[in-house]
């Protein structure tokens, strides 16, 4: 919400009136706990699972990830409609046309952070440049008419164009928080990186993530988008620390808890409780309890995801998948694809068509028909007509593979 002239509000004008920005060093230790099981269990998983395997499931949790960044902000776009959006079919409503359009921007942003992420160091990854050119590669993928902002009813501010990547230079307040004053962003964003780039590697670089997400939230440097940002950035932070691998995401987490995300975000705006609540002019505890909110998440999300790549239960939710084709869709998919299939995702690997036809114990007739198939259904990809073939995950087969998952898009 923008501020009209008639409002006054006190507006934070110094980087010390956002303090803390860390929990204090007495009170760390439950979060640096979480923190500790968080990166044994993230390592783990992406030790299984290492970068560039599985691409098909990485697109997907792109889309998924799209899908409840949309939700969190109130603008649903169905996951149907990302997947028609994949395929350059967008709906003839404007509305669900520029939504569609947000969406395969996020899932490119996304795959452009993870992309460039190895390379970056983590004066990088924390810089207040970082932060904007989020926002701007988010946001320039748009056309104009998609970034138009109406006029805000009751407010004496007329309709704009969102700048991609640029601070705002308006007065804005979220709720009951007023955002600092836009002349000192600038000082405000330099704080928030100086700190949080300092955190030292482990357990308190993951606080740090936490932390960041609110104070970024709360500081508001965006005219709209700012949420989308905070995320996307802590989706990189967790990545830049080999925690991630494209695997998982806090993103299903606060969408699936969505009115606790708000309200700790919210409950962290507040000023100080008193002499107890720590020494800065934000309230520490709520601080606290925001982080460890974060750090369960994160937790919960790694924990589901080991779980659904569980190698014996997928082969045997492959099968179930493989029934359904055969008996219910009957386009061309056999149960006998079962090996071949679940040795993709077992190896994590791509495969030539011939050796994946070998596997499949059929004829070459019965083979190349059951390889279009595959390829028809989406179970199957390939970068080319001939190319090699790697395991497909359409959301059509999503209730199968990936139970619970996605809800929303298993139909």
């Amino acid at each position: 919400m923008f501020m009209s002239k008639s409002q006054k509000f006190k507006l934070y004008d110094h980087p010390s009136q956002m303090e803390p920005l860390l929990p204090g060093e007495h009170r760390l230790g439950p979060v640096l706990e979480q923190a500790h099981d968080l990166i044994r269990k993230a390592d783990r998983l992406s030790g299984w699972c290492p970068s560039g395997a599985l691409p098909g499931l990485r697109q997907m949790l792109r889309a998924m990830n799209s899908y409840y960044s949309h939700r969190i902000e109130g603008q649903h776009t169905l996951p149907l409609e990302i997947e028609q959006a994949l395929r350059n079919d967008y709906a003839q409503d404007s509305d669900k046309a520029r939504r569609q359009r947000l969406a395969l921007a996020h899932m490119a942003t996304e795959a452009q952070l993870e992309q460039r992420m190895p390379a970056w160091t983590s004066q990088q990854v924390w810089s207040a440049q970082t932060v904007q050119d989020i926002h701007q590669d988010l946001f320039a993928r748009l056309p104009e008419p998609d970034r138009l902002e109406p006029n805000t009813p009751g407010m004496d501010i007329p309709s704009h164009t969102l700048t991609p990547g640029a601070w705002r230079t308006r007065e804005v307040s979220v709720g009951r928080h007023a955002a600092p004053s836009a002349t000192e962003l600038p000082a405000f964003m330099s704080r928030w990186a100086e700190v949080y780039g300092q955190a030292r590697r482990g357990e308190m670089q993951v606080v740090a993530m936490a932390a960041a997400h609110q104070r970024l939230a709360w500081i508001h440097p965006f005219l709209d988008g700012n949420g989308r940002v905070a995320r996307l950035h802590s989706h990189l932070v967790l990545g830049h620390m080999g925690l991630t691998n494209g695997l998982w995401s806090p993103l299903r987490g606060f969408a699936r808890t969505q009115a606790d995300y708000y309200a700790h975000l919210a409950a962290a705006d507040e000023p100080r409780a008193g002499d107890l609540d720590g020494r800065g002019n934000l309230s520490e505890a709520a601080l606290l309890s925001w982080i460890k909110y974060v750090l369960s998440t994160c937790l919960d999300q790694v924990s589901f995801m080991s779980q659904v790549l569980s190698l014996q239960d997928m082969k045997n939710r492959m099968a179930a998948c493989l029934a359904f084709e055969e008996q219910v869709v009957r386009q061309g998919v056999r149960r006998e694809s079962l090996r071949a299939l679940h040795y993709l995702f077992a190896a994590q690997a791509e495969l030539d068509r011939a050796d994946f036809k070998a596997m499949l114990g059929l004829g070459d007739r019965l083979a190349t028909a059951q390889v279009s198939a595959l390829l028809k259904r989406g179970l199957l990809e390939s970068d080319s007509p001939h190319g090699k073939l790697r395991l497909g995950v359409p959301q059509h087969a999503l209730r199968f593979y990936f139970p619970g998952l996605w809800p929303e898009a298993q139909g």
